[in-house]
């Protein structure tokens, strides 16, 4: 074989083809150096004396189903300008590894193919090894993102395991990457973000959360004049709690009297958007008739409705007279969970007005938590937590589909 064709299949440059051999269903390569990379891996200087050699075995791609292994024998130089005594640098691998740059690289392209574990099925190395190229790759390219040129963030947090085990993410909203995971989901889980963005100098715009205290404070407090955004996603639902909480206290009165029955299994119906109601399931004649029946729940029905057109005004001001008009009707409507509503809506009503100003949510937020559940599922868990968060901050260049 020429050396010509051995940087033509393996990418070997700089190395001269000596022989090979066929061991155990494996085929191996004795390669040598050539002179040029007879250097100090100090200095670089060619000013050595050799001082023995060195066999380095190194795993590289395969050659269909055959496993391929470099045998490197190396000199061991000392420089006369530095004096140091060192193995010289091979350049196809990294110092203390068992495979080439291209095994690495080859690795990497099946695990956007195929599940890790499949990966180490057909290259004939342990789940583990695969783990570890794919970790060290996720940590050069994301394991200390930049965060000088953060604009608009959002802040979420997402349960991965049971007993109330929660993650702090950070989202860019320009690129769509995550740019900080913290452990927990409090105000001390953004602790370690605050500092790195301090040292950024980045120049934050507006924040995008939900309605978490914690997270409203810790915003404040470390950026402070940065207008918060309340997603409507989250407002809304909060809505929703109280609709569904009103709709269970009549269902609970009306035990063993006339009208139960309209309200059982309404429940869905009532969250849902009108033009979402099924007709095939006879679904709006039920909402017609379960409105009809109880005069709060058809207040507070038609008040989630009017909810939703806080975001589509023409501009801030008019969206702020249409907001006080809400506030002012679930105050004075004399129903608890409504008017509950209603005070809470004057705590952030200023960040739900902020849209106007920076209309960006934490929807994006909300689907890479998708991703992430999705991955998750497909692993079975994960034990290495750093692992687990280099994936989540490389979720956004990541697919997801059915494999085999």
């Amino acid at each position: 074989m020429s050396t010509s064709l051995m940087y033509h299949a393996f990418g070997l440059t700089g190395f001269d083809y000596v022989r090979q051999s066929f061991v155990a269903g494996n085929i191996i390569f004795d390669v040598r150096p050539k002179p040029k990379l007879v250097r100090c891996p100090e200095c670089k200087s060619q000013e050595v004396v050799r001082r023995g050699s060195f066999e380095r075995w190194l795993r590289t791609v395969p050659i269909g189903f055959k496993p391929v292994w470099l045998c490197v024998e190396a000199p061991r130089v000392e420089c006369r300008k530095c004096g140091c005594v060192r193995r010289i640098d091979l350049k196809i691998a990294e110092p203390r590894r068992w495979y080439t740059r291209a095994f690495e690289r080859f690795a990497l392209a099946l695990t956007k193919m195929m599940t890790m574990l499949d990966a180490s099925a057909l290259l004939g190395i342990g789940w583990d090894g695969i783990k570890s190229i794919f970790k060290r790759h996720l940590q050069r390219r994301f394991g200390n993102p930049s965060l000088s040129g953060l604009k608009y963030i959002a802040i979420d947090e997402i349960s991965v395991r049971k007993g109330h085990k929660y993650l702090t993410l950070v989202m860019d909203l320009e690129s769509g990457a995550i740019v900080f995971v913290g452990d927990g989901k409090g105000a001390e889980a953004l602790d370690p973000f605050w500092k790195r963005l301090k040292r950024s100098s980045a120049m934050v715009q507006a924040v995008a959360t939900d309605l978490s205290i914690a997270y409203i404070s810790a915003v404040m407090t470390h950026l402070p004049g940065v207008p918060l955004v309340f997603d409507h996603f989250h407002v809304v639902k909060l809505m929703n709690d109280k609709l569904t909480e009103i709709r269970r206290k009549i269902f609970q009165e009306l035990e063993n009297m006339p009208g139960r029955e309209v309200l059982k299994g309404s429940r869905w119906i009532l969250l849902k958007n009108p033009e979402n109601l099924n007709k095939k399931r006879n679904e709006p004649e039920r909402l017609k008739e379960a409105l009809r029946f109880n005069e709060p729940l058809a207040t507070a029905y038609y008040m989630k409705e009017d909810l939703r057109q806080i975001w589509s005004q023409s501009d801030k001001a008019k969206a702020f007279v249409f907001l006080d008009d809400w506030i002012a009707r679930a105050t004075t409507s004399g129903i608890g969970p409504l008017v509950k509503m209603g005070n809470t809506m004057v705590k952030f009503r200023f960040g739900i007005l902020a849209w106007y100003d920076h209309p960006i949510s934490s929807s994006p937020m909300e689907g890479s938590n998708n991703k992430i559940k999705t991955m998750k599922r497909q692993a079975y868990g994960y034990r290495d937590k750093e692992f687990f968060k280099l994936r989540i901050m490389g979720i956004h260049e990541s697919r997801f589909i059915l494999t085999g």
